[in-house]
């Protein structure tokens, strides 16, 4: 099938995270995505994990897994001919994303108001840590130093208990949560776009994005709770942990039979209005009953019983579960060391294709490709 954004062209002004995750998703739908980058390239081809080719190279999983699908060009964007290169193959572009420290690419020549004026039909998108207005524009901006900026840090360590500093992450939520945002965006100003001929600039900023994923805490941050909302905790097994979610009043009904207690039903402590103030309690009579058994019963048990419950898994162990390899969740992609696994987008569309594209472009192969498709037009 066609993908929905086949014929849509991208250029493609980012590096490490949040912009390729962005520019992925487009490429994945079928847009055209051109990726520039430095004579040095995107500083992720040369991070671990890396697979040796057989003529000695090393190659990235992780940069191709952000990466596939797209052609690589070098241009050396302080240069007076590429930069006159890279502003031509914008007068052709529908779609220009950046992910430079506001005001970088308007001092380059490049930026929204620089390359609208030849093309007025241009969605262009900024990706930034604080944003292109606001007291902290200049500042930069990558996922853990927004992590720790929003809140999300404390807050997450604040469900914790008893710790004495935040937790290290190396999973970077403002990046990928960003780059979906900015995913839809695009897509938005396109459709827009279709409607009034008009383009658009996106100004999409990591802080912004992860403030608004703190839902909960923002409104609990003004309006402070007398109670504590219930956490969902690792329950411990007799090999391992599992994590239940009793959420609704039959998930909680369902729960209560399963564990042999039906009268927890009827439990004044454990009423709708009385649970979320008890909840540890009732945790704790949870962890009772599953501590007598493995987390094979306990999750067999919980599911068959329709009580929503998963044992902890490790991201391989993940991979290869049946859940996830009938789903398709994963996608085979090529680069110079061959073949490995990245991850389709979330979604599936019925009519057309959503998937990842096979093939990771090497540092600036596709130059004179491009140049001639884009620029020798007739």
């Amino acid at each position: 099938m066609k993908g929905s954004l086949d014929g849509i062209r991208v250029l493609d002004f980012t590096s490490v995270i949040a912009g390729p995750y962005c520019t992925r998703l487009l490429a994945d739908l079928g847009a055209e995505v051109v990726k520039v980058e430095t004579a040095e390239g995107d500083q992720l081809r040369t991070r671990e994990p890396l697979r040796q080719a057989k003529d000695g190279t090393a190659h990235s999983a992780y940069f191709g897994g952000l990466n596939s699908g797209k052609q690589s060009i070098v241009l050396d964007l302080k240069s007076a001919a590429d930069k006159k290169t890279a502003m031509a193959l914008a007068a052709k572009a529908d779609v220009v994303v950046e992910n430079f420290r506001p005001g970088v690419m308007g001092r380059l020549g490049l930026g929204y108001d620089d390359l609208s004026a030849s093309n007025p039909r241009l969605v262009y998108c900024s990706i930034s840590g604080y944003g292109q207005t606001g007291m902290a524009a200049g500042r930069p901006g990558y996922a853990p130093i927004v992590h720790a900026a929003c809140g999300y840090e404390l807050a997450y360590l604040g469900y914790q208990g008893e710790m004495d500093r935040p937790l290290k992450s190396g999973i970077f939520v403002a990046d990928v949560l960003a780059g979906s945002l900015a995913f839809g965006a695009i897509s938005a100003a396109l459709v827009r776009r279709e409607r009034t001929g008009e383009g658009e600039h996106i100004d999409l900023s990591l802080m912004d994005a992860m403030m608004g994923l703190l839902i909960y805490e923002c409104q609990e941050a003004q309006f402070p709770s007398k109670y504590q909302r219930p956490l969902y905790r690792p329950v411990k097994a007799l090999d391992g942990y599992v994590i239940v979610a009793p959420i609704s009043v039959a998930n909680f009904a369902d729960m209560a039979r399963v564990c042999g207690h039906p009268e927890w039903i009827t439990d004044e402590r454990f009423s709708r209005a009385n649970r979320a103030r008890n909840w540890e309690v009732l945790m704790d009579l949870l962890e009772q009953w599953a501590g007598k058994r493995s987390v094979d019963e306990c999750e067999k048990a919980m599911l068959d019983g329709g009580v929503p419950c998963s044992r902890y898994q490790s991201v391989g162990e993940a991979m290869k579960s049946d859940a996830v390899a009938s789903r398709g969740t994963f996608g085979k992609v090529r680069d110079g060391a061959g073949e490995f696994l990245a991850p389709n987008p979330a979604f599936k569309l019925k009519n057309s294709a959503a998937h990842v594209r096979g093939e990771v472009d090497a540092l600036g192969a596709s130059n004179a490709k491009v140049i001639a498709a884009w620029l020798d037009e007739k």
